[in-house]
């Protein structure tokens, strides 16, 4: 009920009737779905650290860059926040509640080829989306070469562990120093895109939360989570889907995207491990070590190859673009059933626009709730400044944004988990590692022979 009542403070006269669980497990947030006495639902959100409520805080302010005009132009809906409250540091937020549900990947994988076109679709959108909404948050801005260099400084790190296989440090760091596999053209990315953050309704694709993470950055970054899925065809039908819509010709397209997704997804990995070892979260650190050995194993088996070789043959034909004048391929609806092509006629008849369009969902674990841009106007007219403390307003936020990447990169780590404090190089931690594991298996060899 503690979310209940904080839900009332940030929006009063708002009569809760009733609380449920949103059945979401998270070690960042409390979660709850309240139901007011008009029979509308609300999702609370309050941070349980510090650090979970900047990113809420960063959230916010990245809501509030989605414009009406930006709404009314996506093919798929976007949260907005209601209000919010503060209790000590931090800030708890109410969403009004997206239609739709979460699907497991299996599930979407088996759904109709038509949700592949669509999530094609929402990601081209997420890429061609102005880089105004990344630079009014005051996100972070990489080009190429310096997202490069941010992983290999990260490689580095988590290299001084000394619980990072050396088979995957050979293969992450020959991946960042093959240079033509980094001459992308940075884009804006969602940085959290994955199964746990896209809403489906009646088959489609329709809703995309979790947006803690943009910045402009690599497009591979919002494919990383193809890169679990067995069937190969899934990946690469939304991959066309994605060019058709960016309206990129087959000569254009980037090569390398996958093999970076790829890295991207195994990466995170390490990301989670270096998360663990920062917290002192035991258990955090057990997971990803166990995850790593089982992804060293993998590699061995296939010979180590190259991070994403086997993403690089294609193996099916494109997936027919939809016909959109058929009511049973439209795209996300608002409330009343309008399609965001209808919505953006009506307010913008004189400009004509193409359509535009899990390792990971461990690291950055956010969920949120969206409402249309009538929603929020009508939201706007009724409530006044002391009624609604925040309404995807920025000046709003009493916290400025932290950068969406959380990595620590100058933090200390604690002596106890077995982190090389003293400069080294990577070959050196190379060898140590590889000279670790050689003690293991004599060990291992002498302690079955004395059995």
């Amino acid at each position: 009920m503690e979310l209940a009542a904080l839900a009332s403070a940030a929006m009063p006269g708002l009569d809760i009737v009733g609380v449920a669980s949103t059945g979401e497990q998270s070690p960042e947030f409390d979660n709850a779905l309240v139901t007011d006495r008009d029979n509308t639902i609300w999702r609370v959100r309050s941070p349980r650290t510090d650090q979970a409520g900047m990113r809420l805080e960063t959230e916010l302010e990245v809501l509030s860059g989605f414009t009406p005009t930006i709404r009314a132009k996506l093919p798929f809906r976007v949260p907005s926040v209601a209000g919010a409250v503060q209790l000590d540091r931090r800030r708890t937020f109410v969403y009004h509640q997206i239609p739709g549900e979460e699907l497991d990947l299996d599930t979407i994988v088996c759904l109709p080829d038509i949700v592949r076109d669509d999530l094609g679709r929402i990601t081209a959108a997420i890429h061609e989306l102005p880089r105004s909404v990344v630079e009014i948050a005051d996100l972070p801005v990489y080009t190429a070469e310096e997202h490069r260099t941010r992983r290999l400084n990260e490689l580095d790190q988590v290299a001084l562990t000394g619980k990072i296989p050396s088979i995957l440090l050979r293969r992450w760091e020959n991946a960042l120093e093959e240079t033509q596999m980094w001459g992308f053209t940075p884009t804006v990315v969602h940085g959290d895109l994955h199964e746990e953050h896209l809403l489906f309704d009646r088959g489609r694709a329709v809703g995309l939360i979790g947006w803690t993470d943009l910045h402009i950055g690599d497009p591979a970054v919002d494919f990383s989570w193809l890169a679990s899925v067995e069937d190969p065809v899934f990946g690469e039908q939304i991959i066309d889907a994605y060019y058709r819509y960016l309206g990129a010709a087959a000569d254009e397209r980037d090569f390398h995207l996958m093999r970076r997704a790829s890295l991207s997804a195994e990466f995170a990995l390490a990301q989670w491990l270096m998360r663990g070892i920062n917290s002192h979260d035991q258990r955090m650190i057990d997971d990803a070590v166990s995850m790593l050995d089982d992804l060293a194993a993998d590699v061995a088996e296939t010979g180590g190859q190259d991070v994403g070789s086997e993403l690089s043959k294609p193996h099916h034909s494109s997936v027919a673009a939809p016909d959109e004048t058929n009511p049973a391929h439209s795209m996300a609806k608002a409330d009343d059933g309008t399609s965001a092509e209808q919505v953006q006629q009506v307010n913008e008849p004189e400009e004509v626009t193409a359509p535009i369009s899990t390792i990971n969902a461990n690291l950055n674990a956010e969920d949120g709730a969206v409402v249309t841009d009538a929603d929020v106007d009508a939201d706007d007219d009724d409530a006044t400044e002391d009624e609604n403390p925040v309404r995807d307003d920025p000046k709003a936020s009493e916290a400025s944004p932290p950068e969406a990447d959380n990595a620590d990169d100058g933090d200390q780590v604690d002596d106890d988990a077995g982190v090389v404090t003293e400069p080294v190089s990577l070959d050196a931690i190379r060898q140590m590692t590889e000279d670790r594991e050689s003690d293991s298996a004599s060990q291992a060899e002498d302690s079955s022979s004395r059995n």
